[in-house]
């Protein structure tokens, strides 16, 4: 479908729906059903509707029920992990040129149901780390201003409601490691004025500050360390422990006077002895400082054989759920809106090959049925199934990141 600039995805959905509504009753073949093919010269503009269910994105052919596309609707729906491009050549590289950004790659995020996305990554390390991260955030924040009127930074928790009503995708700017502020405190300050409001300490090696996931010994957190989580706390940057070592990332909740998130991993209960993984006791440390986990969609952290599907993806919500309470759960895919397994066969190669075995990679990445970009509504049917009311699955589709990112930024400024 062709989406104005700046229409929302309430306009889009209902205007759709009420066509397709329109065609059931007077007959006219406009939209697609499920297994079937439209009408030949036919261009599919609005969903088919039957029995209570929808065939949103008429290409696809996925029928979501009404229940699933009315909480999609009334949920602000946060990913607080999902990059905007995972890996692309540099002729296709949005952030080298704005212009290459095009009306129908806008089109696909709106399409996406997600009202706004973490889009942290990591950048390296070293003594030029500095200087990276400030030509990265320099880099989002021109093509925020290129594109004002599609998307819009997220500096508060209430940017996130206001991004969903405006029709406008939220970016969340972060960084997978804080070697950027290894060498300098005052660093912290100058990446919060640059929009940075969540940051990794590590990502899968020792820096500074503590120790990677995959590092082969954790000593934890460093006295280094100590200062840039209290002045994170101050400054009011989350602290983020996706990609920390056990005991770093213990350490983290110890350590922070602020809530700690765990914005992108999975359930080591399920997949025991992957790296990636988080521990139930950091699971209840990370509910006891008031934060909050997100559920990737990354097959080897999910299940560690197979088949592993949606269902094995959805055992990882009710664990956490089960484990600390539903309103520590949410929603972090750690994958871009068409996944790993759609990237070049020789960029694939490239990014499998930085990581150790221990990350257990099969031949695909991505789980199907969550592995294109309207994969929340998935999802949140899947949700549905398992039993969760509207507002639980209302929270873990966003609320729960909104309302502890709420209480991390409280009483800072929205912007510099």
């Amino acid at each position: 479908m062709s989406v104005p600039k700046g229409a929302s995805r309430r306009t889009v959905l209902k205007g759709g729906l009420v066509a397709a509504a329109g065609a059931a009753v007077t007959g006219v073949a406009g939209a697609a059903v499920a297994g079937e093919p439209a009408g030949a010269g036919r261009k599919v503009e609005a969903p088919y509707v039957r029995r209570g269910r929808h065939v949103l994105f008429p290409q696809s052919g996925r029928e979501y029920s009404s229940h699933a596309v009315d909480l999609m609707e009334r949920a602000v729906v946060v990913d607080m992990l999902s990059p905007l491009q995972l890996s692309v050549s540099g002729d296709k590289n949005w952030l080298l040129d704005p212009g290459r950004f095009t009306d129908a790659d806008y089109e696909a995020y709106v399409a996406s149901g997600v009202s706004s996305f973490h889009i942290a990554v990591g950048v390296g390390g070293g003594r030029e780390a500095e200087l990276a991260v400030t030509a990265y955030l320099g880099a989002y924040n021109g093509f925020v201003a290129t594109y004002g009127d599609r998307f819009m930074r997220i500096d508060s928790a209430d940017d996130f409601g206001r991004a969903k009503e405006s029709g406008k995708i939220g970016l969340l700017l972060g960084i997978q490691n804080a070697e950027h502020f290894t060498f300098d405190i005052g660093a912290i300050d100058q990446a919060w004025a640059l929009g940075q409001r969540v940051s990794q300490l590590t990502y899968n090696a020792r820096n500074r500050i503590g120790n990677g996931s995959t590092e082969r010994v954790d000593g934890g957190i460093s006295d280094w360390g100590a200062a840039v989580i209290e002045r994170m706390n101050t400054v009011g940057m989350a602290v983020d422990v996706s990609h920390c070592g056990d005991r770093t990332t213990m350490d983290a909740f110890e350590l922070s006077a602020k809530p700690v998130l765990i914005t992108h991993s999975n359930c080591r209960a399920l997949v025991p002895g992957h790296p990636r993984c988080k521990p139930d006791e950091a699971i209840r440390a990370m509910a006891a400082s008031g934060g909050v986990m997100g559920i990737t969609s990354v097959r080897n952290f999910v299940l560690d054989h197979e088949p592993t599907t949606l269902d094995s993806m959805l055992d990882h919500y009710d664990h956490v759920a089960r484990l600390v309470g539903v309103e520590h759960v949410g929603l972090g895919s750690d994958i871009d809106l068409y996944g790993y397994d759609a990237i070049a066969p020789d960029l694939y190669a490239q990014l499998k090959a930085i990581y150790k075995d221990s990350y257990a990679f099969r031949d695909k990445i991505d789980i199907a049925g969550v592995d294109h970009p309207q994969r929340c509504y998935d999802l949140t049917e899947g949700l549905i199934g398992r039993g969760y009311s509207d507002d639980d699955i209302v929270g873990i589709l966003g609320g729960n990141f909104i309302r502890v990112l709420g209480e991390i930024w409280a009483g800072m400024p929205a912007s510099a």
